[in-house]
């Protein structure tokens, strides 16, 4: 008999791996039942994940770690087993702000947008009315690729210009309504923002970190160790679900499936724009091809990097005015775990990385890397401002990064 697990989920293209795991049935493949919840905020995901309503839940990944630490709330301690993908979001303007900025129906450079939008911020600063933005949870990726970008290009957040919480469903209709300058959100939210005519893409924020991690599949330490087997079932199910999602042969059924109501509820031509890496930037524009926009299957996508979780600690301790804690950095390392990755795909045809960490930002051309099993080409993992992340040297970074 087949083992359920629940999982919580936002209505976004980015949970789609354990959508589409259980529609094509390779959980069912797997003996794994999945009964999939869907919610309309990250803090109702992990409120249902902490409560014990869910057993897994499709999360930001900075979230869990914050959880982890007691951020907030106090700490329960969270497990990474699995990515979900990588970067898939946008950074949407109001229309008026994104004319200005000049980036003339393709997506802008980083540095030069930031250069431009550096210009308004200081007059809306003088005039007494900042510019305000607009992200999904405070302990997001999408907050903290935000900040990194407009910190590198002089913008420093919460002196400069706001930035406020918005579920994702929400983020078109408060930057509709003026209650926000521009958005950081996942798709088919930005687009949806385009098609009302209400704002405008400049930037994805695989620009900004070209390899960032992104959505993970988080639970609670204890119902990890509880269901390891179904967990691991359940990992392998979900790369099946990844080779289907990013083959273009399956895109256009796939977009219906996560179309539907139960899931996202949105247009099928939105959603399938996002799974083919196109975006429309402004309406009334053409289409736009940017490679790699989301990314959830090739290069370990999938494998949760230690490091990936490190560089998200030191992001904490820069947005939220702490010290470094070498304690605390060690509790955010061990939130990933490739361990459980590798034991559930070890002897499958899986590519396995030979190391569970790596040097952020340091790859600029294809790369040969050596594996556990099968082999690996990893391509560039660049930040946009050409610094590198060294998880050896934590204190160091944060120190640099002022």
């Amino acid at each position: 008999m087949a083992e359920e697990l629940t999982i919580g989920f936002l209505p976004l293209v980015d949970g789609c791996l354990p959508i589409l795991a259980r529609e094509h049935g390779f959980a069912e493949d797997e003996g794994v039942s999945l009964n999939l919840v869907k919610d309309v905020s990250w803090a109702t995901v992990l409120d249902r994940l902490l409560y014990g309503h869910s057993d897994a839940a499709h999360m930001v990944a900075p979230l869990a770690i914050a959880t982890t630490l007691g951020r907030g709330r106090p700490a329960q301690p969270l497990a990474v087993p699995f990515v979900l993908g990588l970067n898939g979001n946008a950074i949407t303007l109001r229309s008026d702000i994104a004319q200005r900025v000049g980036v003339d129906g393709k997506l802008g450079d980083p540095a030069q947008v930031g250069a431009v939008l550096a210009e308004v911020v200081r007059e809306r600063v003088a005039a007494g009315n900042p510019l305000r933005f607009g992200v999904v949870h405070r302990y997001s990726s999408h907050n903290y690729m935000l900040r990194y970008w407009l910190a590198a290009c002089g913008i420093m957040p919460d002196r400069d210009v706001e930035i406020t919480t918005v579920p994702p469903p929400f983020c078109a209709d408060a930057l509709e309504a003026g209650e926000v300058d521009g958005i950081c959100v996942g798709e088919p939210w930005n687009s949806v923002a385009v098609e009302r005519g209400v704002g405008q893409i400049v930037l994805a924020t695989a620009q900004v970190w070209r390899r960032g991690v992104e959505k993970v599949l988080a639970l609670r330490e204890p119902v990890l160790n509880e269901k390891r087997g179904a967990v691991e079932r359940l990992i392998r199910a979900m790369c099946r679900a990844g080779r289907h999602f990013v083959d273009p042969a399956n895109w256009e059924a796939n977009a219906a499936i996560l179309a539907r109501a139960e899931y996202l509820d949105g247009d099928p031509v939105l959603i399938r724009r996002a799974i083919a890496d196109q975006l429309l930037l402004a309406r009334g524009g053409e289409i736009v091809e940017y490679p790699d926009f989301m990314f959830q299957y090739r290069e370990a996508a999938n494998f949760p990097w230690v490091s990936q979780a490190e560089w998200l600690y030191t992001q904490m301790v820069r947005w939220d005015g702490l010290t470094f804690d070498s304690a605390d950095a060690e509790k955010a390392a061990r939130v990933f775990r490739p361990d459980v990755y590798r034991s559930a795909l070890i002897g499958t045809g899986e590519p396995l990385p030979g190391a569970s960490s790596k040097v952020e930002g340091s790859l600029r051309q294809k790369t040969s890397v050596s594996t556990q099993q099968g082999t690996m080409t990893l391509e560039s993992n660049a930040f946009f401002d050409g610094r590198v992340f060294d998880p050896s040297h934590l204190a160091e970074y944060i120190a640099q990064l002022g």
